[in-house]
């Protein structure tokens, strides 16, 4: 094999699709993973899944009828048909039966990865589904080659699913998102309060009005004239759309002297809001995230409120157009998700993580025009 063999490790609502050779590893609790691979082409990918659907349609990974159907779509776009695909269905263990919404959640998972499979006529070649155990997965797509290791149930914490998750399916369908205010004219509408961050006292406030003339400046500078906080905590706000890094990132961060999760976001809109109402120092950012990718909500950062942003994600690797892309923007810092090994204590987490956020607390962020961030 001439190709250099990548890594990568699946958070739950991911996927991924290479023609690369690559080790594509992940851990499920009750979730499920659908390995799909094209024995003539030779090569494969694979998606995490939580839930089998999503009671508001939402479109996002996290849903196995819309996890799947990425999966195919991707494959189909790539290869040009479906025909001659083979699949593998792993997880969907009974791990979370304290939970009683959730009882029937690994069973459903199952059940939506083999309905889709048998609706696109792609033959399910193996299994490794059900049981009280979690597995931690090792597949290589390049032969459709998967080890499948069995977790002991104490220590399948980090990927079961929260009662935020299962008590989905139970809410009531929330209301349409309201739309996003960067760009609107609020000239009419009820004065939006200032950005309250200790060190931010010169911006203005986060309306994103006509009135607002973006510098011409585009680089970063460090912030020598910051001023330096008298006793106070570096404020963090983590976006992320899956409720297990969200915990795990802010349990990392705990006990730090000079820092504080002052918040905890699912998708943009709602980071929106905590940023006007938190006035977090530092923000980690995902980017694949329901109704509004990290990119772009990075770059409305940039043109509308410029505050140092740790982009934390699977798919920034070093060198990818991800991290390139995030670094042109704006981004004081890259962080490949994968390299915090989340699932493995939290020792590597604030070895890597907290000395980044101090560094980005440090850091001047330069307002960027539309224009200057539109090609990037």
């Amino acid at each position: 094999m001439s190709a250099e063999i990548g890594k990568v490790f699946l958070l739950p609502g991911e996927y991924f699709i290479s023609k690369q050779p690559n080790y594509i590893s992940t851990l499920l609790g009750s979730c499920v993973a659908v390995c799909l691979y094209h024995p003539q082409l030779k090569f494969g990918g694979m998606n995490h899944f939580m839930l089998p659907s999503s009671p508001t349609k939402e479109r996002s990974g996290k849903y196995g009828d819309y996890a799947c159907g990425v999966l195919l779509q991707f494959m189909e776009r790539t290869v040009g048909s479906l025909n001659g695909l083979q699949a593998i269905v792993s997880g969907g263990a009974n791990v979370i039966s304290n939970i009683s919404t959730g009882v029937q959640i690994g069973q459903r998972n199952i059940e939506i990865a083999r309905e889709t499979l048998r609706k696109h006529n792609i033959p399910i070649i193996k299994e490794n589904v059900g049981g009280t155990n979690g597995l931690k997965l090792h597949y290589q797509n390049w032969d459709n080659k998967l080890v499948v290791e069995q977790m002991d149930r104490n220590a399948m914490s980090g990927s079961l699913i929260t009662r935020e998750e299962t008590g989905r399916s139970a809410a009531p369908p929330p209301s349409p998102a309201k739309p996003f205010s960067f760009h609107e004219d609020t000239s009419k509408a009820a004065p939006q309060r200032p950005f309250s961050a200790p060190n931010a006292a010169a911006r203005k406030p986060f309306s994103g009005g006509a009135a607002a003339k973006p510098q011409a400046a585009a680089s970063l500078a460090p912030a020598a004239s910051t001023p330096v906080r008298s006793g106070g905590r570096i404020k963090v706000l983590i976006v992320d759309d899956s409720s297990i890094v969200r915990n795990l990132l802010s349990k990392a961060l705990e006990g730090e002297p000079d820092i504080v999760v002052v918040g905890a976001a699912k998708d943009a809109y709602e980071a929106r809001e905590m940023l006007l109402e938190l006035g977090p120092d530092v923000v980690t950012l995902d980017i694949v995230m329901p109704k509004m990718d990290g990119v772009t909500f990075l770059k409305k950062l940039m043109v509308y409120f410029p505050i140092p942003v740790i982009i934390c994600s699977t798919i920034a690797k070093s060198g990818s157009a991800a991290e390139l892309r995030s670094d042109k923007i704006g981004a004081v810092d890259v962080i490949d998700k994968e390299s915090l090994n989340l699932y493995r204590g939290l020792d590597t987490v604030k070895k890597i993580l907290v000395p980044k956020i101090r560094a980005a607390a440090k850091t001047r962020v330069a307002k960027k025009s539309k224009e200057e961030v539109a090609g990037i």
